[in-house]
């Protein structure tokens, strides 16, 4: 049984909201613990161990216990991520906006980090759309970028900037996300912490600065464009009266998104413009408290200046050729440097990368390839973790659990092996990271500031 010390008025607070059963919410927050849950990555398949599907989002899945998700090499690989069943959702409303688009698509997910939305939507895309993740706050990007690496595709650039720096990409994306800073109620279960934080005082500045960041983001979304606009607060002023301001204020139509009775999701309208919104309340549904919405752009906010760069790089033609043999399909990508760092990303975000560029300041780009020293590559994790890297290029050395749990600490590992040079290590058949093979020694590349640091035993799953 876990102690309940609720706000005071937070309870009153939501007892007119559409949906809102106090006895069933109590009893979810005092006897039941928040489910485990977990969302595979659709272009790594493994053997996960997994249970029951979360219903609307057909890659996630709910785990019986909670595992040690730091030891499981799997998770490191990026084979999954462990992700709130609730915030899903946002799956079944891109699938349902985006079911029958051929056409290219540009999104953006306004406030990224970690991560969890980011892949999820990534999963969805084709490698010739564009996810931009932003992340407002400097010191969250470097987990943002990390997961995003694990996620392994080249069609993503993270960018760390105001949502009013988005302003002058007028009519540049199609899709726009905005899981908006909250005041947290949705989140009392899982980090009863937040109650502490929790205010009525809180909840007003919390829709003010929601309603700044939507009337920053708006011109870059295009005409007949959808935004997806999601809290984890129970609070109308962070939800449906949002809803009804952007209706009221901006040309934007609710959309509709299906659900089923079954899935005990709350549909509600917002009391002026009958937006609709979609509440999640833990005892109605196994997860956490959301609240997410859709709306259709109905006019034209102008166009993107036209930009060329005449500044294109001159890329040595010897060099490009041994770091494009390290690439799966390498007439597929656009190839660029950084510094000493070869980058690569899908050739069709070559114009949209330079645009970006002028406009953004911009953190990762598609996946480091490596350095060239000499005529030899020094290969980046970022290329190891990547969907496009060229493994009959590269040797592999797989590894069981207890080596790969070594190699993922730093640890030196005892390996036979009579292989020299890079390699890649990998479990189950996923890469984990390099490693440079010596004739007496195994070097360690995994990346310092990611490896395991944790004492505590693995849990099976």
């Amino acid at each position: 049984m876990n102690e309940l010390n609720f706000p005071p008025h937070f309870i009153a607070s939501l007892g007119a909201e559409n949906g809102f059963d106090e006895e069933n919410f109590v009893k979810a927050h005092q006897f039941e613990d928040a489910p485990t849950s977990i969302r595979v990555n659709p272009f790594k398949p493994s053997t996960l161990k997994s249970t029951q599907n979360v219903p609307w989002c057909a890659n996630g899945y709910y785990l019986e216990s909670r595992p040690s998700f730091t030891f499981d090499p799997l998770f490191h690989a990026g084979c999954y991520y462990v992700q709130e069943a609730s915030s899903m959702f946002i799956d079944h409303i891109f699938k349902t906006i985006n079911s029958n688009s051929d056409e290219e698509i540009k999104v953006l997910d306004l406030c990224a980090a970690p991560g969890g939305k980011s892949t999820l939507l990534n999963s969805a895309l084709q490698p010739t759309d564009l996810l931009v993740a932003n992340e407002i706050i400097k010191t969250r990007v470097p987990i943002l970028t990390d997961n995003l690496n694990r996620w392994g595709t080249a069609n993503t650039i993270v960018t760390n900037n105001d949502p009013k720096d988005f302003g002058r990409l007028k009519s540049f994306f199609d899709i726009i996300l905005v899981d908006a800073p909250c005041s947290g109620s949705g989140m009392f279960r899982k980090d009863p912490d937040a109650m502490n934080e929790w205010s009525e005082s809180n909840v007003n500045l919390c829709h003010q600065r929601q309603e700044r960041i939507l009337a920053d983001i708006y011109p870059a979304l295009k005409e007949d464009g959808y935004l997806i606009y999601s809290t984890c607060s129970y609070s109308h002023q962070e939800n449906e009266d949002i809803l009804d301001w952007l209706c009221a204020e901006f040309e934007l139509e609710s959309v509709r998104i299906p659900v089923h009775n079954e899935w005990g999701i709350v549909e509600t309208q917002s009391p002026q413009q009958k937006a609709w919104g979609y509440r999640f309340y833990p005892g109605k549904v196994k997860g956490e408290g959301l609240f997410a919405s859709c709306l259709r752009k109905k006019e034209h906010s102008g166009d993107l200046a036209s930009f060329k760069n005449n500044t294109q790089q001159k890329l040595p033609g010897k060099e490009l050729d041994q770091v494009r043999s390290y690439i799966n399909e390498p007439d597929d990508f656009y190839y660029f440097k950084v510094n000493d760092d070869w980058m690569a990303i899908n050739r069709a975000h070559k114009e949209s990368l330079n645009i970006l560029q002028r406009h953004l300041y911009i953190k990762k780009s598609g996946v480091i390839i490596g350095k060239l020293a000499g005529k030899d590559l020094i290969p980046d994790h970022e290329l190891a973790l990547s969907l496009i890297v060229n493994k009959d290029a590269v040797l592999e050395t797989p590894l069981n659990k207890d080596q790969a749990i070594q190699y993922l600490r730093r640890d030196n590992i005892d390996l036979s092996t009579t292989d020299k040079g890079w390699t890649l290590m990998t479990y189950e058949g996923h890469p984990l990271g390099w490693a440079k093979l010596l004739p007496n020694r195994i070097n360690n590349y995994y990346p310092k500031e990611i490896r395991i640091l944790s004492a505590h035993p693995p849990r099976e799953w």
